[in-house]
């Protein structure tokens, strides 16, 4: 076991192992419980190399050793959770060191609502922010290759990280750019690590470059498995390792400080509300829609709608009561369409944004006019306080169903699927017959523009059949969606709850790859294992939360 007094000797922030602290590290967002040896919260790079370099060297005598990064707590894979030691970086390595109109320099657990305040001062926004941005840190979306309303316009955060300064498993922190094929010829001559390290993926990838670049998912974007197919472009001349680090989960070592590229914030936003009574023309719909370019392009289903006004007044609590009455004045337009067209299966917003107020404005009415045919009732919000109603609907069902369903807790483990949007009409009511085999409540919601759906059942963890669910209706989904040929995660990763899943998507030689990639990066297996590699089914069912009282980490 670990000798906590051993491992302080070696930093200057704290070294933490008393039950709570454990019972806290313990959980995320996810559907698992798993109990680390000890906490560390890291006060700067060299506390991060000393804790690699102690494990490194203790890793033969005690191979339960292992080195797992945290931010914010916020994932929903169990990507953070692990028996070895976990680096929380939030409580020191929270510093936003520079930001200007080009780009933000930060550190890992600097938390993204907090970026965002300096990046809006000056009119900037790193773009491929989640639905929980007031919760998650830097580091996170890092480590995930998080996604969110705005990726159907801009993309994931793989886009915009310019340069990471990384502590790889030798213990040394290394910055990782952008190299021509001259500047990798420079640096795999190097005879030390890093040399090593760079020549080994280049021959790696080099070698199985065709079957590598079929393997890429045919979705517009994928956080399954590892990205080895944007490292190495042929056409540019450009090796990359950002590409691959950013949504390993911590694989491959431990991230200290960020680059991120900023884009500008339009000056004016106007949203078409589309309420779908049935879902046959989805991929109609969606065809019409993206004509007219929207920045977002997402939905929520007819149990999120009925959970906001269940809940209405945690709902509206949480905007004060001025904020509570402006936003209830909001909704009166969406009562009539009820009461005209009845409930929705699915609601669609449409967002289009631009720097001429007139141009958006005449791209929304197009949209409106475009769908008419469809006989859909249909709205434009005008207003930034409208926008805002649909906004805080699609991004607080997930919470609504975790504070209030009693005896239940939320279960994410078929939570971000992606097929093509095209599939949807024949994709959706196969996935809806497959989910009525069984008695769950969940709630849909998702990014229509590129068919990236969570969904999100209650089930109560207590129950001993539970993980034969989990598993059960996991496999079956799963399939469903490699027959697509979608991706089995869009945005949330891998963790603990898909790594298994992997061989559903990608061949056995691909699979293997992956494998070698981890191997030539972290060696000794010392960094965030069993996650991408190594993940088995019984550990699923192993480490299933017990209680549904459990908090979720912070």
């Amino acid at each position: 076991m670990l000798n906590v007094s051993d491992l302080q000797k070696n930093v200057h922030g704290e070294v933490m192992a008393d039950d709570a602290t454990l019972t806290k590290y313990s959980r995320d967002a996810s559907l698992f419980e798993v109990r680390p040896q000890a906490v560390v919260f890291p006060k700067d790079a060299a506390d991060v190399e000393a804790v690699v370099k102690y494990v490194s060297e203790h890793k033969s005598v005690d191979p339960s050793l292992s080195v797992t990064g945290r931010s914010a707590g916020t994932d929903m894979s169990g990507g953070p959770l692990n028996e070895g030691i976990i680096l929380d970086f939030t409580k020191y390595m929270n510093s936003i060191i520079s930001v200007d109109d080009d780009k933000g320099i930060a550190q890992p657990g600097a938390y993204y609502r907090d970026f965002e305040k300096q990046t809006l001062a000056r009119n900037r926004i790193m773009p491929s922010y989640t639905a929980s941005k007031e919760l998650n840190a830097l580091g996170g979306m890092v480590a995930n290759n998080s996604g969110g309303e705005k990726s159907i316009k801009y993309g994931k955060t793989e886009n915009y990280v310019r340069r990471q300064k990384i502590v790889l498993s030798d213990g040394n922190e290394y910055e990782i750019l952008p190299l021509t094929k001259a500047q990798l010829d420079v640096k795999m001559q190097q005879n030390n690590f890093e040399g090593r390290l760079y020549k080994q993926v280049f021959d790696l990838i080099d070698m199985h470059y065709d079957e590598i670049e079929a393997a890429k998912p045919h979705v517009s974007k994928n956080s399954a498995g590892y990205y080895l197919w944007n490292v190495w472009n042929k056409e540019t001349g450009i090796f990359d390792l950002n590409k691959v680090i950013v949504g390993a989960q911590g694989t491959f070592g431990m991230t200290t400080e960020i680059e991120l590229g900023l884009v500008p914030v339009p000056k004016f936003s106007k949203m078409v509300v589309m309420y779908l009574p049935t879902i046959d023309r989805l991929g109609e719909v969606v065809d019409v829609v993206m004509k007219y370019q929207p920045e977002s392009f997402e939905s929520y289903d007819d149990y999120s709608m009925k959970l906001a006004i269940k809940f209405s007044f945690d709902f509206f609590s949480q905007l004060g009561f001025w904020g509570a009455i402006k936003l209830g004045v909001q909704f009166i337009p969406d009562v009539w369409k009820v009461v005209i067209g009845g409930v929705p299966k699915l609601i669609l917003m449409a967002e289009v944004t631009g720097d001429d107020e007139q141009e958006v404005l005449t791209r929304a009415e197009a949209i409106k006019t475009a769908v008419k045919p469809f006989h859909y009732q249909t709205h434009v919000a005008h207003s930034a306080a409208e926008v805002e109603k649909y906004w805080k609907i699609r991004r607080e069902s997930f919470n609504l169903l975790r504070k209030h369903v009693k005896g239940k807790q939320t279960a994410p483990f078929i939570d971000d699927i992606i097929v093509d949007p095209h599939q949807l009409p024949k994709f959706l009511p196969e996935l809806e017959a497959i989910l009525s085999q069984y008695d769950l409540i969940y709630t849909i919601a998702g990014h229509a523009g590129n068919g990236n759906f969570h969904i999100i059942p209650l089930m109560d963890l207590n129950n001993p059949i539970s993980s034969d669910i989990i598993l059960e209706l996991s496999k079956k989904v799963y399939k469903l969606v490699a027959d697509y040929n979608g991706s089995i995660t869009a945005e949330h990763n891998d963790g603990i709850i898909r790594t298994p899943f992997l061989p559903y998507m990608y061949q056995p030689d691909i699979i293997q790859y992956f494998a070698k990639l981890k191997e030539i990066f972290d060696p000794l297996n010392i960094f965030n294992p069993g996650k991408k590699v190594g993940g088995s089914f019984d550990y699923i069912r192993s480490h299933l939360v017990q209680s549904h009282n459990a908090e979720h980490g912070s």
